[in-house]
């Protein structure tokens, strides 16, 4: 369906007409640069062009009061002292004839974006506009916003398309507090909002921006807040937060739509951020997020000062958008202190309102369900804080980071490696060549394999197999007469045991993780970490039979929805983004019970692993799952999950567990801050 992109140049056309030190970083280059950036790259030409309106009064109004749009409406007629008189009244903000126009404009582009992906003419979108919108709050303008772009939109979103069930999420450096503020008591919208706090020393200086304020009424626990209390946040850091806390809690939520408040002075060499997080990140932080909502997802543009991280992070994320394979995150290391203290105070407040987090730290040694906050961390910090001298203040260094790694783009395929007598689901490439296995490989098969697996139609198709798994590593094009690299793909073999043992004999030269759902057993786990293996299933295995086999037992089965999901997001994920593998093999054992749409948010989700290859392996017998895993692989969104009932007490209280036992070998596992003795706190 495509991705929309909307710009206008003539958001480009007001600025700051007098000295103010505070506003002098919003400059109308942060638009020019971004689109330059998209025009340059040829992804504006892949994108939908969606022209830009203004937004009429009665939108506006959805969020804002009466007075303070008239008050608005004056400023095209103001004198440049009345501007400033005008600009007065609120804070960290400036005025200018132009402004009022551009301001109708950034917010009818969010709606013009809303209408195109919830009336199905694309599937997602990212809307550039200017001003930004988050901080503007009912009656005042705030933080360069004027009109509350997205607020309007999610409003918008549930009068004009009935939408029950909107999600936003704020990645920002700064507190949305107008946001917060449009939302707190209403249940029908979720916001998620991550930003610089300090402990209440960072802009907005607000006490309600801390991990306490979870709403009011009954919107209480639909705010979800998640304070960086230091600087140099990196991409471990953002993506922990987003596998324990936003994904569980998003994916229960069940939205019908996802609004991002996508901010950019969350990256590295921002002046306002002071972050390291690097532009890639954000490619994976939007693909996390586009198996929610049936895929719909409208990104709308907020802050962003370095004119160069700003660019290349607006790229990372509509390239992502148009469903490219994602860059590699590399080297990710253990989330730091601050992070973790963070993740701590925001799942122990947020569970009591969350059913999947409702054992998040529950654990042999902690089975009392209480909310343990960090307010003597805090105040220890704090009084450090206070005996710093002026000289000892934090200054920040230029940061230098690497331009982001060409991207594999389109013209990509999804291959498929199938019997003679199988069709072959639309959109795959049917693989027909193949390579001579040689006697070695073909006594190995018909050692390790079933009967049938073993005959010359079953080694036909192991050979092919071969084939693909070479292609895959290689980025070679599998078939001249097309032009296509491989990108993923799937293979209905007799034997999925023996087509694993093919793999491993054949992947020595990367790393391989392999997922298995079902309960088979497999033993090709390596000590020297060239194959991670993850399986899934309800039955009880043996204990880990070291850090490359990770067993995960859920009592129901793969068939409990809220259980799979919750080994997903706890332990596969942040497993998965730390081992960083060259290769994604999923395993679907026969009768493993998963169901279809869990089955195809799963390896939606695990495509962000290895710039894409994904490689599904299923039984002959399995064919009926045929056609969810083609759709999948070729980049269509999974259906939404059915409702997230609370998790089985024996399950959510042996995944965390296991979580915390598997935490000393793999940080990326971490949610709780150390006590000091060689023990985690639990929260």
């Amino acid at each position: 369906m495509g991705t929309a992109l909307i710009y206008d140049e003539e958001m480009t056309k007001y600025k700051l007409l007098w000295v103010d030190p505070a506003c002098k970083i919003e400059v109308p280059e942060r638009l020019s640069v971004s689109y330059e950036a998209l025009v340059r790259t040829g992804l504006s030409d892949r994108c939908v062009s969606v022209p830009p309106r203004e937004a009429s009064d009665a939108e506006i109004l959805l969020v804002h009061s009466e007075e303070y749009l008239e008050g608005v409406k004056k400023t095209p007629h103001m004198t440049l002292e009345d501007l400033k008189e005008f600009t007065l009244q609120y804070g960290d903000v400036y005025f200018h004839p132009n402004i009022y126009h551009c301001a109708k404009l950034a917010a009818g582009s969010a709606l013009q974006l809303v209408d195109s992906v919830m009336t199905g003419k694309v599937r997602n979108g990212m809307a550039l506009v200017r001003p930004p919108g988050h901080h503007s709050m009912r009656s005042a303008a705030s933080g360069f916003c004027v009109f509350n772009n997205v607020a309007i939109a999610a409003r918008y979103a549930k009068q004009k398309h009935g939408a029950e069930r909107v999600l936003i999420v704020d990645w920002d450096i700064h507190h949305g507090q107008g946001v917060q503020y449009c939302f707190e008591d209403d249940p029908s919208v979720l916001y998620f909002s991550w930003h610089r706090y300090e402990r209440q020393k960072f802009w907005p200086n607000l006490r309600e921006s801390d991990y306490d304020s979870v709403g009011k009424g009954s919107g209480a626990g639909f705010n979800v807040n998640v304070p960086w209390n230091e600087v140099g946040m990196e991409n471990s850091d953002y993506l922990s937060v987003f596998c324990h806390v936003l994904l569980p809690v998003a994916y229960e939520f069940c939205p019908d739509l996802v609004l991002v408040c996508a901010g950019f002075d969350s990256a590295i060499g921002d002046p306002e951020g002071e972050m390291c997080a690097t532009p890639d990140i954000f490619a994976h932080l939007t693909h996390l997020l586009m198996n929610l909502a049936g895929g719909k997802l409208c990104a709308v543009l907020e802050g962003g000062y370095n004119l160069t991280s700003l660019a290349q992070s607006v790229c990372q994320t509509v390239q992502t958008l148009l469903g490219d394979p994602l860059p590699q995150l590399a080297n990710l290391r253990s989330p730091c202190e601050s992070a973790l203290e963070s993740l701590q105070c925001v799942r122990s407040v947020q569970r009591r309102y969350w059913s999947i987090l409702k054992h998040a730290g529950k654990t042999a040694t902690d089975s009392a369900t209480t909310d343990v906050s960090t307010k003597l961390i805090k105040l220890a910090k704090a009084e450090e804080e206070k005996a710093e001298t002026a000289e000892d203040e934090r200054s920040q260094e230029e940061k230098v980071w690497p331009e982001p790694a060409e991207r594999l783009r389109p013209p990509v395929c999804s291959v498929s490696v199938l019997p003679d007598d199988a069709a072959c689901p639309d959109g795959l490439k049917r693989l027909v060549s193949s390579k001579d296995l040689g006697p070695l490989l073909v006594s190995r098969i018909r050692n390790r394999s079933m009967e049938d697996a073993g005959d010359a139609d079953g080694v036909a198709t192991f050979s092919r197999l071969y084939t693909l798994i070479e292609k895959m590593r290689t980025n070679e094009v599998p078939s001249p007469s097309t032009g296509l690299l491989c990108g993923n793909g799937v293979a209905l073999v007799p034997d999925v045991a023996a087509a694993v043992d093919l793999n491993c004999f054949h992947s020595s030269s990367f790393r391989v993780l392999v997922v298995c759902v079902g309960k088979e057993e497999l033993n090709y786990a390596t000590a020297d970490g060239k194959m991670l293996v993850v399986q899934i299933s309800g039955e009880d295995k043996e204990e880990q039979k070291g850090k490359y086999y990770i067993p995960v037992c859920l009592k129901k089965g793969c068939g409990d929805t809220v259980g799979f999901i919750q080994a997903v997001f706890g332990l596969l994920l942040p497993l998965g983004y730390e081992y960083d593998p060259g290769l994604v093999l999923l395993v679907r054992m026969p009768g493993s019970g998963v169901g279809d749409c869990m089955w195809q948010q799963l390896i939606g989700l695990l495509k962000g692993f290895a710039k894409g290859h994904t490689l599904v392996l299923m039984q002959t017998n399995d064919g009926a799952c045929m056609g969810p895993t083609a759709s999948a692989l070729l980049g269509h969104p999974a259906p939404p999950l059915q409702e997230l009932l609370t998790p089985l007490p024996d399950d959510g209280g042996a995944l965390e567990r296991m979580r915390e036992r598997l935490q000393a070998d793999w940080k990326m596992l971490q949610t709780t801050v150390s006590s000091g003795n060689g023990e985690t706190a639990k929260s």
